[in-house]
């Protein structure tokens, strides 16, 4: 039989070549972990559809912050759930709401972490909605009003970057200006630019109590069958002035993360949402597959599709088995 000169297997021999023409390299670097802020003291609650998480009030957050570093990790993203909710989102901007309280206790007790925000309304609307409610339906310009509050407020207390989520129309322009004339032309804008009306975001939705009231969110968030939509979004956000593209989730939408590598100079986030941890932990628990691969697996195919940077709730661990 007649081979042609090339064969592949030769450097798949052993780990030695394998790790010297691997194409794909993740790095602790790249992460980003997600935490979720709650007022009181002393609390650690268990988040039952995402094992290992917990809302935790400042003092106990500022202890999992300084973990992170230790483990390498730069930059956390920080949820706030707040005591009262109402329907102008008074929690999101407040002066001592619970991010503003967490944020500058971390910058504080652990100042050379990165220290990114979301800013969102949906944590604090008592409808659960991701913006100012009228006649039923979610009114976007009212609202680019208030997350540019809440993004200011936001930098006072000391946040690094600040993260846009809701999906609004314009809502990275607002911001930007908000904290232009406020005097934080220096902080960036991590943009969610791709977000999608995803069923995995369900543990989440537990994690902060943001379920919506009425309705869903498919009026603002993408729908998962678009992607040319996405660049469109995501050319929007680029010349509103963000600086860093975001794809959510990561998983279901690698093309996606492709498409933003291959057409935007800028860099590109992934976040691999609740969902997407929660079924690797549930089918880890029953034995069905092994946790730890498929959380580097799944980690390496967000990398390897183009995202320079992911947010992750499998930050810690990951850290520690790139560690090993």
């Amino acid at each position: 039989m007649n081979f042609p000169e090339y064969r592949p297997r030769r450097l798949r021999k052993n780990d030695l070549f394998r790790r010297l023409i691997r194409e794909t390299r993740l790095s602790v670097d790249s992460f980003i972990f997600p935490l979720f802020a709650t007022v009181g003291k002393g609390v650690k609650k268990p988040i039952d559809s995402m094992p290992g998480h917990f809302q935790l009030s400042v003092e106990l957050l500022v202890k999992e912050v300084q973990e992170c570093r230790e483990l390498g990790i730069p930059a956390v993203l920080l949820f706030g759930i707040p005591e009262r909710k109402d329907e102008a989102a008074s929690g999101a901007f407040a002066r001592d709401g619970i991010v503003q309280q967490a944020v500058r206790r971390i910058k504080d007790k652990v100042p050379d972490i990165l220290v990114v925000t979301d800013v969102c309304l949906c944590e604090y609307t008592d409808h659960g909605h991701c913006g100012m409610i009228e006649k039923g339906e979610v009114h976007n310009d009212m609202t680019l009003e208030v997350l540019a509050e809440t993004a200011v407020s936001h930098a006072k207390a000391g946040a690094d970057m600040v993260a846009p989520s809701a999906m609004m129309d314009g809502q990275v322009g607002a911001i930007r200006e908000g904290l232009d004339e406020a005097g934080f032309e220096t902080v960036p804008i991590l943009a969610y630019s791709a977000k999608y009306a995803s069923c995995f975001y369900g543990p989440f939705r537990e994690a902060a109590e943001s379920a919506s009231r009425f309705g869903d969110r498919k009026a603002y968030q993408m729908d998962p069958a678009n992607s040319d939509e996405a660049v469109r979004e995501m050319n929007l956000d680029v010349q509103e002035g963000a600086d860093i593209l975001m794809v959510k989730p990561a998983l279901p939408y690698l093309d996606v993360i492709r498409r933003a590598k291959e057409e935007f100079d800028l860099p590109v986030a992934a976040y691999n949402v609740s969902g997407e941890f929660a079924m690797i932990k549930a089918a880890a628990r029953l034995g069905w597959i092994d946790e730890e691969k498929a959380m580097m697996e799944s980690l390496t195919a967000i990398r390897r599709a183009g995202a320079d940077i992911i947010l992750t709730y499998f930050a810690r661990e990951a850290a520690k088995v790139l560690q090993r």
